[in-house]
């Protein structure tokens, strides 16, 4: 099925901020789309950026009409969002990050034609991973956050078949009417502010729907500790998420926050009894074969000692989510920032 002979108008909110490295690139697979360019804007959040990203899509905005530079005073995602969603013009809104990319020149065109297609209020997008060809800590990386191991199981962000599914995980589109629904983003959040707005979009009964087409490529943190810092900000947007929709707590929720506890505190069984802290060292043991497991599992043409990357990055994954979410509790409880 093909979009309608006028083309619906689309708006690609892009909340950036300090992405010099990428932005270009992710401005420029926008640009040269197959798809009418006076039906797109995209409007690109600065949220106060000290590097040259503004001054690369000045540049970039000179040329060509589509783009339009708004400052994001805010600072967050959240409210860079908001501010595409907010001075949009679209029929149809879709969030394009600035460290990203986007290897197909029909996105735009299918992201309005499964709105056509579907006739749902909201699109899902998989978020695959580059994955470099170098035996590095980012492939590693990769390959980990990508496997079944290494993200939420209630997550759709890797799923393959086209389809009606919750938007919660993957939600990435949205017609005008959502916004004129439920509103905007929730600006107190500084992570997981997808999560819970689409969340919103669930409980508001809009239809939903996935589709490979409009998929995504993300460029995975290149360092344990940016993978950390990265896991530990979503961990406490988790928390947040959680305080203001307690319903939605789940048990996979919990697992990272239990991995945690139990790894931190469970030692001290010792001084309970003596089984009780022999169940504590096998199923800390079981845990470590089982990441070494997946481990193994994932290491295809790389060299054995590229496992312990896989391994050190299971480990940080889990432990970073786990102590994101009882960080975030902590700052709830104790009210700071």
């Amino acid at each position: 099925m093909e979009i309608s002979e006028k083309a619906p108008f689309i708006t690609v909110a892009m909340p950036v901020r300090n992405e010099e490295c990428f932005i270009e690139d992710a401005l420029m697979q926008l640009i040269k789309q197959d798809y009418p360019v006076d039906r797109y804007e995209i409007i690109v959040a600065d949220g106060l950026s000290t590097d040259r990203t503004r001054e690369k899509v000045r540049t970039i905005a000179a040329k060509h009409d589509q783009v339009v530079l708004m400052t994001n005073r805010g600072v967050l995602p959240s409210s860079g969002r908001n501010v595409g969603f907010r001075n949009g013009k679209g029929d149809f809104f879709v969030v394009v990050d600035g460290h990203c990319r986007i290897d197909n020149s029909d996105f735009l065109r299918q992201v309005a034609e499964a709105f056509q297609r579907s006739e749902a209020d909201c699109l899902g997008r998989p978020q695959p991973y580059v994955v470099p060809a170098e035996e590095t800590t980012q492939r590693a990386i990769a390959l980990v956050r990508s496997s079944s191991l290494g993200h939420s199981s209630e997550s759709f962000i890797h799923a393959g078949e086209e389809g009606f599914f919750s938007p919660v995980s993957m939600g990435c589109a949205y017609s005008k009417k959502v916004f004129e629904t439920i509103g905007y983003l929730d600006e107190t959040f500084d992570a997981c502010e997808d999560v819970e707005f689409n969340y919103r979009v669930e409980k508001a009964g809009f239809r939903s729907f996935f589709t490979p087409k409009i998929a995504v490529q993300y460029y995975p943190r290149d360092s344990f500790r940016g993978l950390f810092r990265q896991l530990k900000r979503y961990g406490e947007g988790r928390a947040n998420f959680l305080f203001k929709h307690p319903e939605a707590v789940t048990a996979d929720v919990m697992k990272p926050v239990l991995l945690v506890t139990g790894l931190s505190f469970g030692w001290l069984s010792i001084f309970i009894n003596k089984y009780l802290f022999y169940a504590y060292l096998f199923t800390v043991a079981a845990y470590f074969l089982l990441l070494l497991y997946f481990s193994v599992r994932l290491r295809t043409k790389e060299s054995f000692p590229f496992v312990f990357k896989l391994f050190a990055a299971f480990l940080v994954t889990h432990l970073s989510l786990g102590f994101g979410i009882l960080s975030g509790v902590a700052k709830k409880l104790t009210g700071l920032k």
